[in-house]
């Protein structure tokens, strides 16, 4: 029997966390922490396809491009290369940093980055309804300025952190190279992939692919790959150890294995947020739905443990 094959989604605390200013030193030093604990997958003879997201790093070129324009007149680039640099900057930090770790704990593996395009239909209703946050979190007053100044749109973060700039999050239709990337991983590397969700793309014309501005939700589209790959398992990290229901409510719940019409009914009376963990309870019910065997949404530390963190099962 060959060896199970596991796609593991790398959330925003992998890189940054709320109160760092985003240093090289600080987010290098956050993803060899979460890539200690990738060790325990692969020890246990996973192979492995990390996806990753890039929320405030992308956030922070677009505000370097809008400077770049207004200070030096410099052309800015339009969301989809500015997702294009991330991945290829974030993709580098954790292929470094896993190195450093396998190095550490005597693992011989090869570590493949791929910048990835993921096609999107132009006609989703996301592109009228934007939900995903990206970039740092804001005062009110700084998000209303920027709004006037920009014309971007604002939310405010279901934490109470501040305001933060949302974008359009359409679904990803297709991972382009899924095929190579199966391949890669199945013959033992480890291949880092859909970096922020993916370059969004879609076809202008039948013979015509072009970038267009989004950022697709990074969970999904890694639900998305694994699925079509068909992944053994996926993996969502995140700044939680479990899914809650009533969150910071007294009469709060964490769930351990649940069932996915369960955790289905309490998506929809509405118990997870938007831009928090609704998007992940999402991901997870769709790769179940692509014949998944199971999602678990947890935090790096838990991973390999079998009792930890939330795990979503077929119904």
């Amino acid at each position: 029997m060959g060896k199970k094959l596991a796609v593991v989604a790398f959330g925003g605390n992998a890189l940054l966390r709320g109160d760092q200013k985003g240093t090289i030193e600080e987010q290098e030093a956050n993803v060899y922490d979460t890539c200690k604990h990738l060790v325990n997958l692969i020890k246990k003879d996973y192979e492995i396809i990390i996806g990753h997201g890039n929320g405030p790093q992308v956030g922070n070129v677009l505000l370097q491009h809008e400077a770049g324009q207004k200070i030096y007149g410099i052309p800015k680039m339009p969301m989809d290369i500015c997702v294009a640099e991330t991945q290829g900057a974030i993709g580098l930090m954790i292929e470094q940093q896993l190195r450093n770790v396998l190095a550490k704990n005597g693992i011989n593996k090869n570590i493949i980055t791929i910048v990835t395009e993921v096609l999107v239909d132009k006609d989703d209703f996301a592109f009228k309804n934007p939900t995903k946050p990206v970039g740092p979190f804001y005062s009110r007053e700084e998000a209303d300025k920027l709004t006037h100044d920009n014309g971007w749109v604002f939310h405010e973060d279901p934490r109470g952190r501040g305001w933060r700039r949302v974008v359009a999050s359409p679904k990803p239709m297709k991972v382009n190279n899924r095929e190579i990337i199966e391949r890669l991983a199945r013959e033992g590397n480890i291949v880092i992939t859909v970096g922020g969700g993916g370059i969004p793309a879609y076809m202008k014309t039948k013979d015509e692919l072009v970038g267009i501005d989004a950022v697709i939700d990074k969970d999904l589209a890694s639900a998305h790959l694994a699925g079509n790959i068909k992944a053994d398992e996926f993996y969502i990290l995140t700044d939680v150890p479990q899914v809650y229901v009533n969150f910071n409510k007294p009469d709060q719940k964490s769930l351990g294995q649940v069932k996915a019409d369960e955790i289905k009914k309490y998506l929809d009376e509405g118990h997870f947020a938007e831009g928090s963990m609704a998007p992940k309870v999402r991901a997870s019910l769709h790769f179940i739905k692509k014949g998944g065997k199971s999602c678990t949404i947890t935090m790096a530390d838990k991973l390999g443990n079998g009792q930890a963190g939330t795990t979503i099962l077929k119904s």
